[in-house]
């Protein structure tokens, strides 16, 4: 009887140890340690930001965070695979498996907190606007009644635009920010809509066509998304974004990809999403 009392008494021992060491196994972090790889949503189409130049090569300033991160999860580059993350797809790529992780210009709101979880924030942006160079009547957004507004699907910044600032604008949504632009350099729009830095970008690519008009109107926070209930996760994940912000990549990544566009270069945000 004593004998097999402490057999039973070992074996919770052992359970316990286990379940101490082991951690949550779903756990981003768990999953690139055992399988030495992770599935990152990116853009594919915002310059300076992400964007697929290959079927092996991307580039931008979300794509240098995502292989930072991964990096610091044991993960090298060449074993990162790179997923489309559009605006309407990224709650849920995240919620079915199809990513690991989505770095794509992805704005913490408590809208999306109720979905998924976010790590950061690792950059903060505010929203503006693009307009042709031969644009004069549009100067912000409170200028934008009677014109056509492109933003992408399920974004909220024309919608903000409508509700707070010009009531009378048009709103035209399509699936990509790369659509919104080529819209309005054949002008079947008259503005597009997002994140300044996101649009510095595109100005960049046609600086004799595009540019951004007015001040910034919003602040914008992007996080790192991943499964809403991964606290390890999280703490591993903002772990890797305040060493790269303190390493001084950080600052090197937003240079080398938006430095180009005249973008004033930000400080570096506090990571708060603890």
């Amino acid at each position: 009887m004593r004998f097999r009392f402490g057999a039973v008494l070992l074996a919770v021992a052992l359970l316990g140890a286990g379940c101490a060491g082991g951690g949550d196994k779903n756990s981003v972090a768990a999953r690139a340690a055992s399988a030495d790889k992770l599935t990152i949503g990116i853009r594919f189409d915002q310059p300076g930001i992400g964007r697929k130049i290959t079927d092996s090569w991307f580039e931008g300033f979300d794509v240098d965070v995502a292989t930072y991160v991964a990096a610091e999860l044991g993960v090298a580059k060449e074993n990162i695979v790179w997923k489309e993350a559009r605006t309407p797809d990224r709650e849920a790529m995240i919620q079915d498996g199809r990513v690991d992780l989505v770095v794509a210009s992805y704005s913490i709101t408590d809208a999306r907190k109720q979905r998924v979880g976010f790590a950061g924030p690792y950059f903060v942006a505010g929203q503006g606007l693009l307009v042709s160079q031969s644009t004069t009547n549009i100067t912000g957004p409170e200028s934008l009644n009677g014109k056509k507004l492109c933003s992408v699907k399920d974004s909220t910044s024309a919608q903000k635009v409508k509700e707070r600032y010009a009531q009378g604008a048009q709103l035209v949504e399509y699936f990509r920010y790369s659509e919104c632009v080529n819209a309005l350099l054949v002008r079947n729009v008259d503005a597009v809509t997002t994140d300044d830095v996101i649009l510095a970008g595109y100005a960049t690519q046609h600086p004799e066509l595009l540019k951004l008009v007015g001040k910034p109107f919003s602040e914008e926070r992007y996080g790192i998304g991943l499964r809403r209930e991964d606290a390890d996760g999280k703490a591993k994940v903002n772990a890797a974004i305040e060493k790269m912000i303190s390493s001084g990549e950080w600052r090197r990544s937003i240079e080398k990809h938006l430095g180009p566009s005249g973008y004033p270069i930000p400080n570096a945000p506090a990571v708060t999403e603890k």
